[in-house]
């Protein structure tokens, strides 16, 4: 056991540093917080989803209807189009206009992937307005 009877020593010295490591571990937090969240609010395919309880507003224009019957055929207005020549069929529609919004109308009975997989067709054609059809909430 030791003890010092020093006068001047005893006194503590001013430190002006400042720790940094607490500031640190709050920011990798924040960054792993981040890192989940991130991919769970982005959104790959940008859909207009209607509200059931909200007002339909009229098309402006023409509108482009494609429909998706319960055998998976695909009418684009009335007419009969394929899954190979729907880019070019929403292109004539259009007038190569790609800012034009699409109407997607789908079969009740219709899988959910058979949608997304027309909706992809219609983004990789660079069609990325594409608004979802249902019944109103009055019918």
């Amino acid at each position: 056991m030791a003890v010092r009877l020093g006068g001047d020593e005893d006194e503590l010295a001013e430190n002006s540093e400042i720790n940094v490591t607490p500031f640190i571990d709050v920011m990798l937090v924040l960054l792993i917080v981040f890192m989940i969240a991130a991919p769970l609010a982005t959104v790959d395919a940008p859909v207009d989803l209607p509200r059931s309880n909200a007002k339909s507003a009229p098309p402006e224009g023409k509108p482009i209807f494609l429909s998706i019957s319960q055998d998976l055929s695909l009418r684009l207005g009335n007419d009969a189009v394929s899954r190979e020549e729907l880019a070019r069929a929403v292109e004539r529609a259009s007038g190569g206009n790609r800012e034009e919004r699409i109407y997607l109308r789908a079969d009740r009975r219709v899988d959910y992937g058979e949608v997304m997989e027309v909706m992809n067709r219609l983004r990789e054609a660079g069609y990325g307005k594409v608004a979802l059809v249902g019944l109103d909430s009055g019918r």
